[in-house]
């Protein structure tokens, strides 16, 4: 499967993916984790997890998306967004949001996968939506932003509801610039109150092609 890179195309070296009963496809290999890296994958539907210390590489079929026309937001949270408890900034501490991520007891994200994130960030492609009470961080999240695709990556709250309004703040900023496809890669509970949903990952590829040929602005 290759990967090509917007400058130049590579082929990921010793690609053997394995079928798993849970994560699709994954793949283990020993390769510098660089911003040309991720976003080469991310344009063929793989992303980068870590476990155990290893960086594992993993396109899961099926895949789970928000669409952003059929985006439910709960009345409750609906509420709370009309009281305008939070600040809402987007990318004003991206690896304050990635480490708080970060911080859970069981955790994908390694120390060299914040440091490929950040440098990703400085390059334009990776970006965090946070919000603030009282100048505190109280929430957020961040991903990948490449065309009119958005690749959700992970999201934090500190303070009840801080995230869940970020992830609005998202979908509206994603539907008012253009944006096609939100990407959540799997699928929990919390996220199908969201109306998130899974495809296959022969429809995910056909709509990351169709979101890629875009030339959408995040910030």
């Amino acid at each position: 499967m290759h990967l090509p890179s917007p400058s130049n195309p590579f082929l990921f070296p010793h690609l053997h993916f394995t079928l798993l009963h849970q994560f699709g496809y994954s793949l283990s290999m020993q390769i510098s984790l660089t911003p040309e890296l991720l976003e080469a994958a991310y344009r063929q539907g793989i992303f980068p997890m870590a476990d155990g210390g290893e960086v594992r590489w993993y396109s899961p079929d099926p895949r789970g998306i928000i669409d952003l026309e059929s985006f439910h937001l709960p009345k409750r949270l609906a509420r709370t967004i009309r009281r305008e408890p939070f600040e809402i900034v987007i990318n004003r501490n991206f690896e304050a949001v990635i480490r708080a991520c970060a911080s859970r007891q069981e955790t994908w994200i390694s120390e060299e996968i914040i440091r490929a994130y950040l440098a990703l960030h400085r390059s334009g492609k990776a970006h965090s939506v946070e919000a603030y009470a009282e100048g505190t961080l109280a929430g957020g999240l961040y991903g990948v932003a490449l065309g009119g695709a958005f690749m959700g990556e992970s999201m934090f709250t500190a303070q009840r509801d801080a995230s869940k309004v970020c992830l609005a703040f998202l979908v509206e900023r994603l539907k008012n610039r253009g944006y096609l496809l939100l990407d959540t890669q799997f699928i929990t509970s919390h996220l199908q109150s969201f109306g998130a949903v899974e495809i296959s990952r022969p429809e995910y590829m056909r709509r990351l092609e169709k979101a890629l040929a875009l030339d959408c602005r995040f910030d």
